[in-house]
C-alpha cells in the first residue's frame, strides 16, 4: 500500500469554498466550515472568482482567509479549486460551493476513512439538495437518490482530498474547463493508482438558486458552462488514453448527447429524402415528438418531459462548441490576489478522531 508522509502529522484540513455572487448564503456557509474546522483543526479559505456583490464584504468579518481571481475573464468553474488550492497549507483539502453548508460531523468521519485507506485520495458524501422548486433541482435531487455508496469515479459537489495525492498530479483543477472539473481531477488521479470513495452519510446541504430553469439554461450557454464535457474531451484527449477511455465509460451524458447529435443528423437527412413533402414532413414531425413523448411519459409530467429534452438539446450543442474551442491556458496557475489572511485554527484539546469501519 502507499505510504502518505502526512499520514503521522496532527490533522489540519483547509476547507476552500469556491464564490461567485454568493452573498445571501456565504455567512452561513462560511460558518459551517469554521465549526468543522475548530473540531478537527485548520483553516477556511474563501476563493472568490471576482464577486461583485457583497461576498468578499462578508467573510471579511470572519477569521478566514480570502484570495481573489486577478482577472474576472478567467473565470470559469476549473479555476475556483485550483485558486483555493494555490494558497492551501492543510494535509487535507475539502472543497465545498458558496452555496452549501457542511453537514455537522462529516468531516471527522471522512478524515478517519482517510486515515486508515492511504491509498484513497479522496471521500464524498451525500448532497442533500434544499431547493426544489426549479426543474433544474429536482432533477439533481432525482440523481442524488440513486448515487450509491463505495468506490467512486468522481466526487461531484465537492469532497475531501488528500493533499498529497493532488500533488502528485501537478494541480487541482483545470482552469480551462468551465465544468467537469472534478471528473478530470478524478481521471488524472485514478490514472496514477489513486482510488476515490463515498460515504453513506450526509455531507453538504445545497441551497442552490431560484432561477428559472429556462433562464438558468441560457446563463449556463453563456458563461460557457454547457462547454464543460466538450473542454474535457479535447482536453482528455492530448492527455494518457486511460482519462479518454474513462470519459467514455463512465459519462452516461457523453452518451447521451451523442445520440442527440445523431438525432439532429437524422432529422436534417429526412429533409432529403426521395419522398414527397408531406411524407417528408410526418417523418420529421414523427421522430421530433418521439423524444418528447417518451420523456413525458418517464417524468409523468409534459413540463418535466420538454424541459428535459430542450436540456438535451444545449448540452449537446455546448458539448460540440467546448470541443472546438482552443483551450485557453497552458499553465494550472492562476494569478490571484491575498485579501485577508488568517492563522489555522487548532482543534479543542478534547477532540480526537475515531476510527469508522465505512467501507
Amino acid at each position: 500500500m502507499r505510504h502518505d508522509p502526512l499520514a503521522d502529522n496532527p490533522c489540519h484540513v483547509s476547507i476552500i469554498i469556491k464564490a461567485l455572487n454568493e452573498e445571501e448564503c456565504i455567512a452561513a456557509t462560511l460558518e459551517s466550515a469554521l465549526r468543522a474546522v475548530q473540531v478537527v483543526g485548520g483553516e477556511v479559505i474563501l476563493a472568490d472568482s471576482c464577486s461583485t456583490d457583497r461576498t468578499v464584504d462578508i467573510a471579511r468579518d470572519y477569521p478566514v482567509r480570502v484570495v481573489q481571481l486577478v482577472h474576472a475573464d478567467e473565470r470559469c468553474c476549473g479555476v475556483g479549486p485550483q485558486l483555493g488550492y494555490q494558497s492551501a497549507r492543510g494535509e487535507f483539502l475539502y472543497l465545498v460551493d458558496g452555496d452549501m453548508q457542511l453537514v455537522d460531523g462529516f468531516l471527522e468521519q471522512a478524515l478517519s476513512f482517510m486515515r486508515n485507506h492511504p491509498d484513497i485520495a479522496g471521500v464524498g458524501g451525500r448532497v442533500l439538495e434544499m431547493n426544489l422548486d426549479g426543474l433544474e433541482y429536482q432533477r439533481r435531487h432525482e440523481q442524488w437518490t440513486q448515487v450509491k455508496s463505495g468506490a467512486a469515479g468522481r466526487l461531484d459537489c465537492g469532497g475531501l482530498y488528500r493533499h498529497s495525492a493532488i500533488e502528485t498530479v501537478g494541480y487541482f483543477s483545470d482552469r480551462n474547463l468551465h465544468s467537469y472539473e472534478e471528473f478530470d481531477l478524478a481521471a488524472r488521479l485514478r490514472t496514477r493508482g489513486w482510488g476515490l470513495w463515498r460515504l453513506p452519510i450526509d455531507a453538504v446541504s445545497h441551497y442552490g438558486h431560484d432561477t428559472p430553469p429556462y433562464q438558468l439554461l441560457f446563463r449556463r450557454w453563456r458563461s460557457r458552462y454547457l462547454c464543460g464535457l466538450g473542454e474535457l474531451l479535447r482536453a482528455s484527449a492530448s492527455g494518457p488514453r486511460q482519462r479518454l477511455l474513462l470519459a467514455f465509460q463512465e459519462i452516461r451524458e457523453l452518451r447521451l448527447y451523442t445520440a442527440v447529435l445523431m438525432w439532429w443528423a437524422v432529422l436534417l437527412a429526412l429533409l432529403w429524402l426521395p419522398a414527397s413533402a408531406t411524407s417528408r414532413i410526418f417523418a420529421v414531425t414523427t421522430l421530433l415528438l418521439a423524444p418528447l413523448a417518451l420523456m413525458t411519459w418517464r417524468k409523468r409530467s409534459l413540463e418535466r418531459g420538454l424541459y428535459a429534452v430542450i436540456a438535451w438539446c444545449f448540452n449537446a450543442a455546448g458539448m460540440v462548441r467546448g470541443l472546438l474551442k482552443k483551450p485557453r491556458f497552458s499553465q494550472p496557475i492562476a494569478d490571484s490576489r491575498l485579501l485577508q489572511d488568517a492563522r489555522p485554527i487548532r482543534p479543542r484539546p478534547a477532540t480526537t478522531l475515531t476510527t469508522t469501519s465505512t467501507t
